[in-house]
């Protein structure tokens, strides 16, 4: 039997790359981005079900404006927390699969560890704090769930931290990257792999999946221009220079343990991932 996918918020960078690969793959899909499924609308939502009868869905929507969701609370909320409770109940009723990603912004950054599956969430943002409620309301109301704590996600498509870099990099001879921030740059292409071995599994919960290592923000840059040839200056700075409305954690690194053992595969590093990415826009090495 075909496996039907509805991808919600396909128009963003992980939504296409599962959109491109299930396509290739010959499997039946229905992508909606915004445009077609506002996910914070109930009725939406109740239609495209009624529509499509999904076997596995995969949300890649979000509010991701981790500033913005210090004064818009109620979108992030309505998006990262409501939403996420009517599809744990619509998937539940129409007997699908939920494939839903979270964030390393649930963790405070304090631990000086990569954060397991059994640590606890103690988020510092608003926009952390809504992806938390969304997890909760998963956890509490869904049934066939997996959900995917990333962090750092870099594509084609959209704007990512890597086209920034390179942005800034084309407009300026001296350029000033925090290194207190650390965590794991993650390749929607392997995310995409990463979720659909697990999917193969059936064993439903909560995982942590990025690609391998992690790294500052600062040490991501300098890796990234290097490989391009910029001839610039990079500077160490701290987040408090740039007085962002929403706390960031320093070390929210994540561990994907028990997955390399489940799957039997592992994550490639992200430089690995950085330097395939860089190749995609044109860099070679």
């Amino acid at each position: 039997m075909t496996v039907r996918y509805l991808i919600l918020g396909a128009g963003g960078q992980l939504g296409r790359a599962f959109r491109q690969f299930l396509e290739q793959q010959g499997y039946e899909v229905v992508a909606c981005g915004r445009a077609e499924v506002d996910v914070s609308s109930p009725g939406a939502l109740r239609r495209v079900f009624s529509a499509t009868r999904p076997d596995v869905v995969i949300n890649c929507a979000a509010y991701n404006h981790v500033d913005l969701a210090e004064r818009e609370w109620e979108q992030a909320l309505s998006v990262n927390g409501t939403a996420v409770k009517n599809l744990a109940l619509l998937t539940r009723e129409h007997g699908a699969v939920l494939v839903h990603y979270s964030t390393d912004y649930v963790f405070d950054g304090e631990k000086g560890a990569p954060y397991m599956i059994s640590d606890l969430p103690r988020p510092l943002s608003r926009y952390g704090k809504s992806k938390l409620i969304g997890e909760e309301f998963l956890r509490a109301l869904g049934d066939r769930y997996y959900l995917i704590r990333t962090s750092w996600v870099f594509g084609p498509g959209k704007e990512n931290f890597i086209t920034k870099v390179l942005a800034w990099a084309g407009q300026r001879e001296e350029l000033r990257i925090v290194t207190d921030q650390v965590s794991c740059p993650t390749y929607t292409r392997d995310l995409v792999e990463g979720t659909l071995r697990l999917l193969a599994t059936g064993r439903y919960g909560v995982y942590h999946l990025t690609n391998t290592g992690y790294c500052s923000r600062y040490e991501w840059a300098r890796y990234i221009l290097e490989r391009v040839g910029w001839r610039g200056r990079l500077v160490p700075a701290r987040s408090a220079d740039f007085g962002l409305p929403a706390p960031r954690p320093h070390f929210s690194a994540l561990d994907n343990s028990p997955l390399p053992e489940l799957l039997n595969w592992e994550m490639p590093p992200w430089q690995d991932a950085t330097r395939r990415f860089l190749a995609e826009l044109g860099f070679a090495e």
